[in-house]
């Protein structure tokens, strides 16, 4: 296993690389195509806006790289911003468009009284599958670490592996479609619950079950 965490020169990279030596993985950091190659995982983490993140992975020839290993279904996983840049676009930067390997748009969160955006800090993640896949281990309703202002909409709900609420809003904590996870909390700012999923998508064994697109218990929505 080499896992190459993608460096666009703004993501979090240092917390994830630490994270990842903590679990004894072998990693590296990838600023171009070619340091990308001989990689099983990839890791995308994410800080910043949007359209900057696009901007560099253009820059950096990575724009494509990226795409065509996540349309091959090589095992991905992102974070954050690194989630976001899937979709098709964002309310951040219009006009900008995402990776597009996921449909679907990323929202901000409306204004409400005594809501503060963004959102930060610690908060549950209610899985669709528990105890299944990634979420192996971590029980119905783990809590991960948050700061976000924006979150993506899948068109397909099929892909939402996880859920999230905050202030009334639910929204998708988490994706999953074949080798392919994405997350919009931050697995290596949360500790335990953190380094387990972390470990389960590393973990080349694991089999991916292909059941995201059930809802909860008795076909019910996760949260209301």
């Amino acid at each position: 296993m080499k896992v190459a965490l993608v460096d666009y020169g703004a993501g979090n990279l240092r917390s994830v690389a630490n994270a990842l030596t903590a679990l004894g993985v072998e990693r590296h950091i990838a600023a171009g195509p070619d340091e990308i190659m001989d990689a099983t995982h990839l890791v995308l983490p994410g800080v910043g806006s949007f359209g900057d993140c696009m901007g560099e992975l253009a820059a950096r020839g990575l724009l494509e790289p990226v795409r065509d290993w996540v349309t091959a279904g090589r095992p991905y996983l992102g974070i954050c911003l690194g989630y976001q840049l899937l979709f098709e676009g964002s309310e951040e930067t219009p006009g900008v468009a995402g990776l597009g390997v996921v449909k679907g748009m990323v929202r901000r969160f409306a204004e409400k009284p005594g809501l503060k955006i963004p959102h930060m800090g610690w908060n549950a993640v209610v899985p669709r599958n528990p105890d299944q896949g990634p979420w192996s281990g971590l029980g119905e309703e783990p809590y991960f670490y948050y700061v976000h202002s924006y979150f993506p909409v899948p068109e397909d709900p099929a892909v939402i592996a996880a859920e999230t609420n905050y202030g009334g809003e639910v929204f998708a904590a988490a994706i999953e479609r074949g080798n392919l996870l994405a997350c919009q909390f931050h697995p290596e700012k949360s500790q335990g619950a953190g380094l387990r999923l972390l470990r389960n998508f590393l973990d080349e064994k694991r089999e991916r079950n292909g059941k995201n697109g059930k809802n909860g218990k008795n076909g019910k929505p996760l949260l209301q």
